[in-house]
């Protein structure tokens, strides 16, 4: 197998619509108006990587792509146009499940999903929290601390406590790195608790998720399609948005280069891809770009799904190679100019116009665009999107934990650990230092008091404590002139340097003459 079969076009929807799985690394994008078949698009494109032995990471935002564990039925609703349309496209629909892991990053619809607060890292955990330029650079100094002072960032409580000894210790710091206000760090202090408020603590501790588990496959060779439950997490957006750019760094940053492979090692899809781009500063932007340009050589590609293009800024919408638009709605100006926008980006096709049928195409419909030989962009095509093989909508509840208490990763994440980290390592030095502090008090109590008023005496007095070695202050000698001995009382008398400014000034010339 070295195609996905996307549905038929052309003549009555006669021509088959392929992408190459040599190209399926070029990364794509699915796009169109809210119920206009991206979810069911989605599901056909998870569907068909992983019967080619590719594994699959994406999001379920509504819940109803947990369909993908469980096979379609005849008895389903929609069994009747499904076999309509296999029969105008000639596909011979066959109804059949994939293997699905199940992921959760509160622990209650799958395996619970974390990383560190380290391996996240500054940039990403600003961006997270929301932090201005100011307090992200204390950040920076938090991190810059905690390497080179071997305190590992687990969890947000490591976090907390070092941004605690951080403010304690500003003074010092700053005269290192740069200024640190104690008013960053409360500001920074108070948007944790607020994450922890949106359920965000969750998403850091141990075990972290090893990306090893998002390549496995089945018995039969099939690719697991791993599926992060959304639903809940979208109550926090930016919660959302900050995991999935982390994961997809992860993999840009541990994966060896492949090349072009024949087919993908993993398929990401990023959901909700506004997201991820919206209020994002360029910092962020540009690194969305590098890893969008570079980790297709990692054989990963990643498919943004979103409603209209321009949600995708225009570099990295240029490296989306292959292409499904659904129906765009043009309301209102600025609609007219993103649907023509939109159009403008395909490869024109004589037989029709793009921009209309962009407009036009039904639920189930799309234009579409894939790479052809040579890694050449496909002439647009009107195409009638195939049924899925697998269960149209959600899983019950009781079919999901089934799944998930069969998953092969049953039991590898269920527990948090809670090793010796930054906040136990900061107590532990705390501790000692009071003890030190005790030990010293009663160090010194046990001292005779006279000896500890000789002590006081040497800490607090200016001069030394005992016979006195100072030398007398020196008279006169007779052989001073009188002159000489004139201006010396006359200066002392003065007493100001103002007034010495003047003796050396106007008695100066006085001995200069003799």
């Amino acid at each position: 197998m070295d195609r996905v079969f996307v549905g038929g076009g052309g003549e009555e929807y006669g021509t088959p619509q392929e992408l190459l799985l040599k190209y399926a690394n070029r990364h794509g994008l699915i796009a169109g108006a809210t119920g206009t078949g991206k979810t069911v698009t989605l599901q056909i494109l998870a569907e068909s990587f992983s019967a080619a032995g590719v594994p699959v990471f994406l999001s379920d935002v509504k819940g109803d792509l947990s369909g993908l564990a469980a096979a379609g039925s005849a008895e389903a609703p929609l069994h009747g146009p499904f076999m309509d349309r296999a029969g105008k496209i000639g596909l011979d629909l066959a109804y059949s499940a994939c293997p699905v892991t199940f992921w959760d990053l509160f622990g209650e619809q799958g395996h619970p999903v974390r990383t560190t607060v380290e391996e996240m890292g500054p940039l990403l955990l600003a961006r997270l929290l929301e932090l201005t330029e100011a307090q992200e650079g204390i950040l920076n100094i938090a991190f810059r601390v905690s390497d080179e002072q071997g305190l590992p960032l687990l969890d947000l409580a490591d976090l907390r406590a070092l941004l605690v000894w951080v403010g304690e210790n500003r003074a010092e710091l700053s005269l290192h790195y740069g200024n640190v206000s104690s008013a960053s760090v409360g500001a920074i202090q108070r948007q944790l608790l607020t994450l922890e408020n949106q359920g965000g603590a969750l998403l850091f501790g141990e075990p972290a998720l090893e990306l090893s588990d998002l390549f496995l496959t089945d018995a039969a060779g099939c690719g697991r399609v791993n599926i992060l439950a959304s639903d809940r997490l979208m109550a926090s957006p930016r919660v959302y948005a900050t995991f999935l750019l982390w994961l997809l760094s992860e993999l840009f940053e541990t994966l060896p280069e492949v090349g072009d492979p024949e087919k993908p090692i993993l398929v990401f899809f990023f959901d909700e891809a506004h997201l991820l781009f919206e209020d994002a500063p360029k910092a962020l932007v540009d690194k969305v770009e590098q890893v969008a340009r570079l980790i297709r050589s990692k054989g990963v590609g990643v498919y943004f799904v979103t409603q209209n293009p321009a949600d995708v800024p225009e570099d990295i919408l240029g490296q989306l190679g292959n292409r499904v638009q659904h129906a765009l709605r043009a309301f209102t100006a600025k609609d007219r100019r993103a649907l023509k926008q939109a159009a403008e980006t395909y490869r024109d096709n004589p037989r029709f116009s793009i921009e209309e049928a962009i407009r036009e195409v039904g639920t189930g419909e799309a234009v579409t665009s894939f790479l052809e030989r040579k890694g050449a962009p496909g002439m647009a095509e009107r195409t009638l999107i195939r049924p899925p093989a697998s269960q149209l909508g959600p899983l019950d509840p009781a079919a999901r934990a089934a799944v998930v208490a069969n998953s092969p990763l049953t039991g590898k994440y269920d527990q948090v650990l809670d090793r010796e980290s930054a906040r136990e390592m900061l107590a532990a030095r705390a501790a000692e230092a009071a003890k030190a502090a005790e030990r010293a008090e009663a160090e010194e109590e046990a001292v005779p008091a006279e000896e500890r008023e000789f002590r006081a005496g040497r800490r607090y007095s200016g001069n030394r404590v005992g016979p006195s070695t100072s030398k007398p202050p020196r008279r006169a000698s007779r052989s001073d002139s009188v002159g000489e001995a004139f201006a010396k009382s006359f200066a002392r008398q003065l007493g100001t340097q103002s007034g010495r400014a003047i003796v050396r000034g106007v008695l100066g010339g006085l001995f200069k003459g003799r």
